[in-house]
């Protein structure tokens, strides 16, 4: 353990030299992709609502608690103030409210005390729990997109938003936000895990009586199929789900899911858009790599023996495959992660994302030993 301690403190500093250059070039913006030469863009300017918009300030405090360099934390509070024009838009909030303020204002709070900060998380907080389905006991995904009514839509990408509830929960003191957490939570146990630990990417409800109707193939390959980054906020969705709720049954559910996803994890460690893709072609994507190695390592936290070393050796080996073949280390381009694909049906395959290089750093920041809370 120690030499894989010792590589990703290493891969930590080489983060390090980059990263403090890759900011400097680009503040003020909240990036999601590269364009061609390898620089980010701005997504606020393009779509201010947009899910990813808080990867960017919970990047820039994994990089300022790495480092206590305080442009990191001056960027990071800027993030968080832009967003305020999402959250002031109605249309603009959806269950995603987590992976927004809960990578800033709530940790901004944190770290700082920020009363504005508390406010925004709380804020946040009440809208995600104003997403409750009472008779399916779901939080409702998106919201209506042109004429299409979604409001029985839920995926499994909302395990990871629940934690901006159980935060609520304990600063409130209020257990209204945790039950709302749980609910969701025990419903995805229910219908988004297949018995073989895969899981489902959406699920649909009748919104009116709460039955449960079908599911969709979302981002994957197809339905039926195996979309690998819902694996991997699974595997972290329902760890996260355990630590503030002690319930063994969501650790048991995570291990299921985290077997599943070892067991089809490919000999060079890098990871398909989809387990169940045609081999032709080949897509990969470093996102549900890095996002599914992080949510191992949390896992294992909580595990011990055969499984706890089955699990960091299976995050280890996808967090190496990423730093050897998928990770680009030239000074001169802003992006980590080269292979990152969203959706198996869209028109482009990998490229860089945001999420991808948080994950990827928050990975080994834990196997450095030098982790800090930010779900």
């Amino acid at each position: 353990m120690q030499q894989t301690q010792t590589w990703a403190a290493e891969k930590l500093t080489q983060i390090e030299e980059k990263m403090i250059q890759v900011v400097r070039r680009n503040q003020g913006i909240i990036p999601y992709t590269t364009d061609e030469q390898g620089h980010f863009k701005d997504m606020f300017k393009e779509i201010p609502t947009w899910w990813t918009n808080g990867f960017w300030g919970a990047l820039l405090w994994q990089m300022y608690t790495l480092t206590n360099d305080d442009l990191y934390q001056q960027e990071a509070i800027a993030t968080e103030a832009k967003l305020d024009g999402n959250l002031m838009n109605a249309e603009g909030l959806d269950h995603d409210n987590g992976f927004k303020w809960e990578l800033t204002a709530v940790e901004n709070y944190r770290l700082t005390g920020a009363k504005d900060s508390r406010n925004r998380g709380l804020l946040a907080a009440n809208n995600l729990a104003g997403r409750f389905n009472l008779n399916g006991r779901f939080i409702r995904a998106w919201n209506d997109w042109g004429d299409l009514n979604r409001s029985g839509l839920a995926i499994v990408d909302c395990l990871m938003n629940l934690p901006l509830l159980y935060w609520a929960s304990e600063e409130t003191q209020d257990p209204r936000f945790k039950q709302i957490a749980v609910a969701h939570a025990q419903t995805a146990q229910e219908y988004l895990v297949r018995p073989d630990g895969s899981v489902k990417h959406i699920i649909v409800f009748d919104p009116e009586t709460g039955a449960y109707l079908h599911s969709e193939g979302g981002q994957g390959y197809g339905h039926g199929s195996s979309w690998t980054r819902g694996q991997g906020w699974g595997i972290y969705g329902f760890t996260l789900s355990y630590e503030y709720t002690k319930d063994e049954s969501f650790l048991n559910t995570a291990k299921q899911i985290a077997n599943y996803f070892i067991a089809n994890i490919p000999d060079d460690g890098l990871i398909p858009i989809d387990f169940r893709q045609p081999n032709e072609p080949w897509l990969e994507d470093s996102s549900a790599a890095a996002i599914a190695a992080s949510g191992l390592l949390e896992l294992a936290k909580y595990t011990t023996g055969r499984d706890q070393e089955i699990f960091q050796a299976a995050a280890v080996k996808l967090l190496k495959a990423l730093a050897d073949h998928s990770c680009d280390w030239q000074l001169d381009h802003d992006n980590l992660l080269t292979s990152c694909s969203a959706s198996y049906d869209e028109e482009n395959h990998e490229y860089p994302i945001i999420y991808g290089d948080y994950f990827f750093i928050e990975a080994l920041a834990k196997l450095a030993g030098h982790e800090f809370k930010i779900w």
